[in-house]
């Protein structure tokens, strides 16, 4: 499995997410968060982030407005996020199997792209589960997509020995520890990696919300209590997401071309 507190390993991870197929993805990673959790309350709500890595998400969870913490198994990426975050975040050492923090310590937990890297993918999600109040939302990478079947293309991945998943497997360790709650489920990233990347055709195929499955990035929202959503939903079409996404984008941009400057 991947060592992710190794260096080699924090720098592929770098490499990736600068890329222009890594910055396509995590926009596109964004874009289908913000569209599952905008029924979400927010203001003075805290998440937690499992496996946070850089932190590049976990300020996403910032600017939608929660009161965010990280935790990761690897001190290089901790530092990272600690370097892009600041004072705005707390971030903890700690594994995914084994989070140390109380029952219900936060109100949301996010595992994005977690459950491909670990042994026992169904401890992560009891443990997201138990330091959940009110929900969790969980993200990962399809066997079921051309991703996976792009997989060997150059520059396509920063790791090669990810456990693929199917999104249906995720959902049943979910529904098997799961008793009460509902579900909302996405995907998003139709093509193959080789389409990941700024061009009408591309942006057209990639940026649309799809249906459970069908993409390469899958993603389930639980509101364990059973919670409605508490944003209008002219208000969740129209200001919520927009307004994270924006945000994040802006940030993304002022990185990349601070990236670009640099060099």
């Amino acid at each position: 499995m991947t060592n992710w507190t190794s260096k080699e390993t924090v720098d592929k991870y770098t490499q990736w997410n600068e890329s222009p197929a890594g910055v396509f993805a995590l926009r596109a990673k964004m874009k289908l968060i913000a569209d599952l959790i905008s029924g979400w309350p927010r203001r003075g709500r805290r998440f937690l982030e499992v496996g946070c890595a850089a932190g590049r998400m976990t300020e996403m969870f910032y600017h939608a407005g929660f009161d965010v913490t990280g935790l990761d198994c690897s001190p290089s990426m901790l530092e990272a996020a600690r370097e892009l975050l600041g004072q705005r975040a707390e971030f903890f050492l700690g594994k995914a199997e084994h989070l140390p923090f109380e029952d219900r310590q936060f109100d949301y937990v996010g595992v994005g792209s977690v459950l491909e890297f670990v042994d026992d993918p169904e401890a992560v999600l009891e443990e997201a589960l138990r330091v959940a109040s009110r929900g969790v939302i969980v993200t990962v990478y399809s066997k079921w997509s051309l991703y996976y079947l792009s997989r060997n293309c150059s520059g396509a991945d920063f790791a090669d020995d990810r456990t693929w998943l199917s999104p249906f497997a995720v959902d049943r360790m979910l529904r098997n520890q799961v008793e009460t709650g509902l579900f909302t489920r996405r995907s998003i990233l139709l093509g193959p990696v080789c389409t990941w990347r700024d061009a009408p055709v591309c942006n057209w195929l990639n940026s649309s919300i799809l249906p459970y499955g069908f993409g390469a990035l899958s993603g389930v929202c639980i509101d364990k209590n059973d919670t409605k959503m508490t944003i209008p939903l002219m208000v969740k079409k129209c200001s919520a997401k927009p307004s994270i996404l924006n945000a994040c984008r802006t940030n993304l941009a002022a990185r990349n071309s601070a990236s670009t400057f640099d060099k």
